[in-house]
């Protein structure tokens, strides 16, 4: 175990030697932590090798999921959101139903081992986006705010809403094949859903009274002001999970609730989170390197290997165009907003959960399925963002010349920062 640490440690501060370097190039955070994962793995030199049915695994995937869900959660400002941001509520409210039916039929055609619920899993699995994989895409000034705010609030709500869908497609794949009765899974469902509302709500709500009330009559010291969203997570997550509820659901209501109760009181509360939730998603894609996607690749079909293609293309593009039409968005737009879903940390963890629930009788083929689609993803969406970024500002460049007022590079609404995008100056 300490020598995992210690692994672990050399590759965060490697990493970090030449962070400003690798910024902005073909080069993403998460193909070096995937690769030195795939290298110090248990495919090749075996130093980190936990069990990936394990405590530590576990763990760390429950926490990577339970802090972005409540980060992202509390930026949203949801009647902006309903009011004015048209491509995401378009991508949310269409597009993404789309996905997973898109990827459910896909699944079914090409996995013809996967019962129904089986393959209404793979899709829901890997309908979360993660605009972390491109970063490129969303933090690149040469990119209209628009479009970049697209993927942003759709990266940052998707998950959270595919929370308590893998919940219900989960329950039923059980009861399907008689892991569990159909009236227990009704039960865990609605006390899942339930409970994780219910924990949600009262953990955001004492979060943002903390800040609200005793931030506002200067009994909080700075630096602990950061702590307290990061504090709130956890308890909707401990809360909602010690009730029987489900602490992701918990986790991203709280986020939810603290950020529409504290309406920006206090300042910036986020900074701490977000350098959590930065350590715990590199850590993620280390150890889905080193224990998921080396052996995954070992269970490789061409059924598996086409499927990552699609849900990667077909799946995700069609859906986007379907969802844009009528909004004045050109082919080029449509393409990029469709081409940039990447799958990553949420997929991963959802496969974690699957796993450890355990029941299914095609648990490997699922897994593999999910592995090397977010394999492939971290490689084709981080070696793409930045030269794809740079065609598209161009072209728009070009459009703007010709076209006063073009739909995507019309001023967009409220802004909503992008993780660690803004931090702290240092002396």
């Amino acid at each position: 175990m300490h020598w995992q640490l210690a692994v672990l440690a050399v590759i965060l501060l490697g990493f970090a030697a030449v962070s400003a370097r690798v910024d902005g190039t073909r080069i993403t955070a998460p193909m070096v932590f995937t690769a030195a994962g795939l290298v110090v793995g248990v495919e090749a030199f075996d130093l980190v090798d936990p069990s990936a049915t394990g405590a530590e695994v576990k763990t760390l995937a429950e926490a990577t999921l339970t802090v972005v869900l409540f980060s992202d959660a509390s930026r949203i400002d949801l009647k902006t959101l309903r009011r004015s941001l048209g491509f995401p509520v378009r991508l949310l409210g269409i597009g993404l139903p789309l996905t997973i039916v898109a990827g459910f039929v896909v699944a079914v055609a090409l996995l013809g081992d996967l019962a129904w619920p089986e393959a209404l899993l793979v899709a829901i699995i890997l309908a979360p986006t993660d605009a972390a994989l491109g970063q490129t895409v969303v933090t690149s000034p040469r990119l209209p705010t628009r479009v970049r705010q697209s993927l942003n609030v759709e990266s940052g709500l998707n998950d959270g809403i595919c929370v308590p869908l893998f919940v219900i497609a989960l329950a039923v794949a059980q009861a399907e094949e008689g892991a569990i009765g159909d009236a227990h899974a009704v039960q865990v469902v609605l006390e899942k859903i339930g409970y994780g509302v219910l924990g949600g709500v009262l953990a955001g709500a004492v979060a943002a009274a903390v800040v609200v009330y005793a931030g506002g009559r200067r009994f909080v010291s700075p630096p602990w002001v950061q702590v307290i969203p990061l504090a709130g997570a956890l308890l909707a997550f401990g809360f909602a999970e010690a009730i029987g509820g489900s602490g992701f659901i918990a986790a991203f209501v709280g986020g939810i609730i603290f950020g529409g109760l504290r309406r920006h009181r206090g300042g910036d509360v986020s900074y701490l989170m977000e350098q959590a939730g930065a350590v715990l998603a590199a850590v993620t894609f280390v150890v889905f390197g080193a224990v998921l996607l080396g052996p995954a690749i070992g269970d490789l079909t061409w059924q598996i290997g086409l499927y990552a293609i699609l849900s990667l293309t077909l799946v995700r593009m069609v859906p986007v165009a379907l969802a844009l039409l009528g909004t004045g968005a050109r082919r080029p737009t449509v393409a990029f907003l469709g081409w940039f879903g990447p799958r990553g940390a949420a997929s991963i963890v959802f496969a974690l959960l699957l796993l450890e629930e355990g029941g299914l009788p095609n648990d490997a083929v699922i897994l593999a399925t999910v592995f090397v689609t977010v394999g492939l993803s971290v490689l084709a969406h981080g070696a793409s963002a930045a030269p794809l970024a740079g065609r598209y500002a161009d072209w728009l460049g070009a459009q703007a010349q010709m076209d006063e007022s073009p739909v995507e590079t019309g001023e967009a609404e409220t802004e909503i920062r992008w993780r660690l995008e803004h931090q702290p100056e240092t002396s």
